[in-house]
């Protein structure tokens, strides 16, 4: 059983589908693993090391022609030509805004295992590869807001002065705003997080932030772990409630969303003005339109004296661990989807597993 790691293609991508520790860990289970060259290099992985872990350095078009084909992003329409009938791609296919790629993987009778699909229950925690992405984007949203900062983080005591901690907001306590609570606290700021679901509150709390306590008339949990939309009334009224919070912070790292739907505005432009100079926003929501209506998508600007930091792409700002982490979430899923019969591998019926079964794409999606 042939599994192919093309390159990826879309513009910014760093990241690569397979490592070579991964790769490694493939051949010994018995898979040829196929490697279009250059497919790691900027994840800095080199063709070389790929060899060494057993793997066969191909064109784009053998890679693409395996049985599995492993992608981070969703593939073109010319690289879902090049692979064969029935074949099974994974990767993040992104199907909340299709462009003619399910159509044309249902053509060619291709199943596609979409990894932002998988749910969140415990046997399947391995396989989340959304989550181990997040996790990357929340630690990488506090660097960022950093680096654009023009000050300390922590309390900062000198024979020349002392410097007060930052104080940080996160908006979003899915598993990215965990991750910049954490990463905030470890750099020493001082940080509040606010979320609609109810039950983030502990979180908040055992991490070492202070929770920011709304009463907005409705729970915004949702199903699966996620946040689902607010009535007009309640996102009114959590505006309103939420601003004289914001516009307090030096840092505010914005990481709501709603899968398939336009992220939430909760930072006004109002709020934007109220904000002291050089305060900054991560928005994480600027793929889906933003938290923030002034956010501009790839771009870091500054409007009304505040830096807004637009990009959408957190995960390929730390390629090698990026790609290391969604690597092993495909092995693991790997795992359950193929079996070793009389010393050949097999794929499994997708279907008989609550988890393949989810992560699998009909044409009704």
């Amino acid at each position: 059983m042939k599994i192919g790691v093309p390159k990826e293609t879309v513009t910014g991508e760093k990241r690569v589908a397979s490592t070579p520790d991964i790769v490694k860990k493939l051949v010994i289970k018995g898979f040829s693993v196929l490697v279009a060259r250059g497919a790691g290099e900027a994840a800095h992985f080199t063709d070389d090391e790929y060899q060494a872990a057993g793997a066969t350095l191909v064109d784009t078009a053998e890679a693409f022609a395996a049985d599995i084909v492993l992608k981070v992003r969703k593939p073109s329409l010319e690289e879902i030509s090049m692979m064969i009938d029935g074949a099974v791609l994974i990767g993040f296919i992104e199907i909340c805004e299709d462009d003619g790629t399910l159509k044309a993987l249902f053509d060619k009778n291709i199943r596609a295992m979409a990894l932002e699909r998988v749910p969140r229950i415990s046997r399947a925690q391995s396989m989340d590869a959304l989550s181990s992405q997040s996790n990357i984007a929340g630690y990488r949203a506090v660097i960022e807001a950093a680096n654009q900062f023009g000050r300390f983080f922590p309390l900062m005591m000198t024979s020349a002065g002392s410097a007060k901690p930052a104080r940080v907001v996160v908006l979003g306590v899915g598993v990215a705003g965990l991750q910049a609570i954490a990463t905030a606290k470890r750099l020493g700021a001082e940080v509040y997080a606010y979320d609609v679901r109810p039950e983030t509150r502990e979180q908040i709390l055992s991490l070492g932030a202070k929770p920011i306590d709304l009463d907005i008339g409705e729970s915004g949990a949702g199903e699966g772990g996620y946040a689902k939309e607010l009535s007009d009334e309640a996102k009114a009224r959590q505006q309103q409630l939420l601003a004289d919070e914001l516009c307090k912070a030096h840092i505010l790292i914005t990481t709501a969303l709603i899968p398939c739907r336009p992220a939430p505005v909760l930072v006004t432009e109002d709020v934007v003005k109220r904000m002291r100079e050089g305060s900054v926003i991560v928005d994480l929501a600027a793929e889906t339109g933003g938290n923030c209506p002034l956010t501009e998508k790839h771009q870091v600007v500054n409007k009304h004296g505040v830096i807004l930091v637009g990009h959408t792409n957190y995960p390929s700002r730390m390629p090698s661990d990026a790609s290391a982490f969604f690597a092993k979430n495909i092995a693991n899923l790997l795992d359950i989807m193929v079996t070793s019969q009389e010393g050949k591998l097999v794929l499994n019926d997708f279907e008989t597993d609550e988890i393949t079964q989810s992560a699998l794409v009909r044409p009704e999606a």
